[in-house]
């Protein structure tokens, strides 16, 4: 079953165009704080998308039930709740990871993208394209901490997605990778301003991406046209 075309657009914005650090330069401070390794990465993305995908099917849910005047606090109050189950949740079942990532789960409620997404979206959109957005936003930030992360701990020590066993439990063991054996490690890439540092080259990464694709798609029309002339 392929998706219709507004959840194309609602994918492609949230995974790439506007996504909420490339696009919308949000959640920074999470963003640079937990993504020392991969998995570290993985734990605070997937529970941003927990977050984000509940908040945003709730929002719309109760939409016509929200006074307008005080949507704002009503917003706050269901993300803050939200994010509270999700730190309780992660205290009981993930304790380990939840002792790494500490403070910055609960400060979730404060990221910018979540309110920012329920006022510009699911407070006026139906549930099922409120809770696709909050997806797709949810995983456009899970891909970018991730890939920080990745890049960041292969540089600082070789290793991809190193305690996964015992951060996230004994199934997530696969995903533990010595990518460069006996490697001295680089020590700036685990600290912030390594941070910083690779954060910096991703974004030029994507930009650079993205003038290719704006000139493939400029120049697809000039092509199509001189095929179509030395055809004929």
């Amino acid at each position: 079953m392929f998706l219709s075309e507004t959840y194309r657009k609602i994918a492609a914005e949230g995974l790439w165009h506007n996504n909420i650090v490339f696009g919308q330069n949000l959640a920074l401070c999470p963003l640079l704080a937990v993504t020392g390794t991969a998995t570290n990465g993985l734990g605070m993305g997937l529970a941003t998308l927990v977050v984000i995908t509940a908040s945003n099917g709730l929002i719309s849910l109760t939409r016509h039930l929200t006074p307008n005047e005080i949507r704002i606090p009503i917003f706050v109050l269901l993300i803050a709740t939200l994010v509270t189950l999700v730190d309780i949740i992660m205290n009981a079942w993930a304790h380990e990871l939840y002792k790494v990532l500490g403070l910055f789960i609960a400060l979730i409620v404060t990221n910018c993208a979540l309110l920012g997404r329920a006022e510009a979206f699911a407070s006026k959109q139906p549930v099922k394209l409120a809770l696709w957005d909050g997806f797709m936003m949810g995983m456009g930030f899970l891909l970018v901490l991730v890939v920080l992360g990745a890049a960041r701990e292969i540089s600082a020590t070789g290793l991809l997605f190193a305690n996964a066993s015992v951060l996230l439990g004994d199934s997530f063991k696969f995903l533990e990778v010595t990518l460069i054996p006996h490697y001295s490690g680089f020590l700036l890439m685990a600290l912030p301003p390594g941070g910083f540092i690779m954060l910096g080259f991703i974004i030029v990464g994507k930009r650079l991406l993205d003038q290719q694709f704006a000139e493939k798609k400029v120049n697809a029309p000039k092509n199509s046209a001189i095929n179509s002339k030395e055809s004929s």
